[in-house]
């Protein structure tokens, strides 16, 4: 049997989640990192990954390319999705993780620049061919599909959440808050920004905030459309999230313990995406989980007759491996229809 070429990814924007995307690359042996657009200059690029791996002298800077023991990435002093020629790297799929360019026009600016497919590493703005959270929908993705969402880490931990409980228990509605680390997009100082309260200091508040995960949670579980609110607490911590949920259930005989066992369940059958904290654990304890939920069964608590409400951790690196599971995906449904 032929052995399958490693599929060739292009990254656009080389913040935390375009480092996590590359650096688990690296650690593959299926995916290589063929080019990176971003406007910082290659060599604060470099020292940035090197300041965050456990092993950084696997990563050197050669002129314009970031290069590792399995593969050399081209690094292009580029903002724009309409700048970027994707056609002569040869991509099977573009990353685009800056977050900003989540409008329809933006993906097809990076088709039209030569890339067969772009994914959004979050919620994107307007109609797209799929959005798809691994360990709930992947088997909806079909070989046409062009522009894709892999919605994001707080949509993918909530959805994982809701489906896993919606199989064993009637769900009539409920609340989410993710209690969220700060994001690069936050001033750390008081400084004017697009609403009052994310222009306070990210370093010294807690600030209320939206979450857009409740206007796509019907694309990917219509059962719950219109039933979930959503909402963020944006809190002075790098890393780690909280989510916070409370769901109102038909049956006022569910108890947390029925619960926990269901998520216990959910987990052996989705493992390396789902698993559950037994320890009473806090942020920092999930840094590093390659989780997309880690469910906390000492915080199963129910209140009144039918409302039960949970917690649950994760982090920016289990949505940075959900990402290259989308990019698996899609390659296996290409080699598929090749094959056909």
């Amino acid at each position: 049997m032929t052995q399958r070429r490693p599929i060739r990814v292009g990254i656009m924007g080389f913040g935390q989640t375009g480092r996590q995307i590359y650096q688990l690359a690296a650690a593959s042996d299926d995916l290589e990192v063929v080019a990176i657009a971003d406007i910082g200059k290659p060599e604060i690029l470099h020292y940035l990954l090197c300041s965050e791996g456990s092993d950084p002298e696997q990563h050197r800077l050669e002129g314009n390319f970031l290069v590792n023991h399995r593969f050399r990435a081209r690094l292009m002093e580029i903002d724009r999705p309409a700048e970027m020629p994707w056609d002569i790297f040869g991509v099977d799929m573009v990353i685009d993780s800056t977050g900003k360019y989540r409008d329809r026009r933006y993906m097809e600016d990076h088709l039209g620049n030569g890339t067969p497919r772009v994914l959004l590493r979050t919620l994107p703005t307007d109609g797209i061919d799929r959005i798809v959270i691994p360990g709930i929908n992947e088997q909806s993705a079909t070989a046409n599909d062009r522009m894709i969402s892999a919605g994001s880490a707080t949509t993918s931990a909530l959805a994982l959440l809701l489906d896993s409980l919606a199989g064993h228990f009637e769900i009539e509605c409920g609340s989410m808050t993710t209690v969220h680390a700060f994001t690069s997009d936050q001033a750390l100082q008081d400084y004017a920004g697009s609403d009052f309260r994310r222009s306070r200091s990210a370093a010294k508040n807690i600030i209320p905030n939206s979450h857009e995960a409740a206007l796509w949670l019907g694309n990917i579980l219509p059962q719950f459309d219109g039933k979930i609110l959503t909402s963020a607490l944006n809190v002075p911590v790098q890393e780690g999230c909280l989510l916070d949920v409370n769901l109102v259930l038909g049956d006022a005989s569910v108890d947390a313990d029925a619960v926990n066992e269901v998520m216990r369940a959910a987990a052996a059958a989705k493992p390396g995406i789902l698993g559950v904290a037994e320890d009473p654990i806090v942020s920092s304890d999930v840094i590093g989980s390659p989780l997309s939920l880690l469910f906390d069964a000492k915080g199963t608590i129910k209140a009144g007759n039918n409302t039960i409400k949970t917690l649950s951790w994760y982090e920016n690196l289990g949505h940075a491996s959900r990402l290259l599971d989308v990019v698996r995906l899609y390659a296996t449904l290409d080699a598929q229809k090749e094959a056909a």
